[in-house]
């Protein structure tokens, strides 16, 4: 059985960081590329970042860019995402998502590209 597990969420300033931290267990062989959605009530779940599985290509929403890392753990089937310099907007709960594939590649942000979803860890930022 296949699970996805997230944290490190929690309530930050504006201004201040943040680290999720996701873990993959359950897949056997065949390592896939992750990413990180986001939601809010009332919206779309957005994509926020996708890493493929070598760990060398790493996409971004616009609006996170310069501000959060994605990488890949030391272990297999694991990820982080380092957010710095958060913002009223990036309050959201937060989704670790293991891709059908290996690589991100330009329909990353779409969600029927993925098979197994964590259940959400919330970030909220603060005045």
């Amino acid at each position: 059985q296949v699970q996805v597990e997230e944290s490190g969420g929690g309530t930050v300033q504006v201004g201040g960081s943040l680290r999720l931290s996701c873990t993959v267990s359950g897949l056997g062989r065949g390592r896939r590329a992750m990413a990180w959605f986001r939601q809010t009530p009332g919206l779309e779940r957005e994509g926020v970042s996708c890493i493929d599985t070598s760990g060398l290509y790493a996409y971004y929403t616009e609006s996170v860019k310069d501000r959060f890392t994605i990488a890949r753990g030391a272990a297999n089937d694991t990820m982080i995402l380092q957010m710095n310099n958060l913002k009223l907007e990036d309050t959201a709960m937060y989704y670790c998502a293991n891709s059908r594939s290996s690589g991100c590649f330009t329909s990353w942000s779409k969600r029927s590209g993925y098979d197994y979803w964590g259940r959400g860890t919330q970030v909220t930022v603060s005045p």
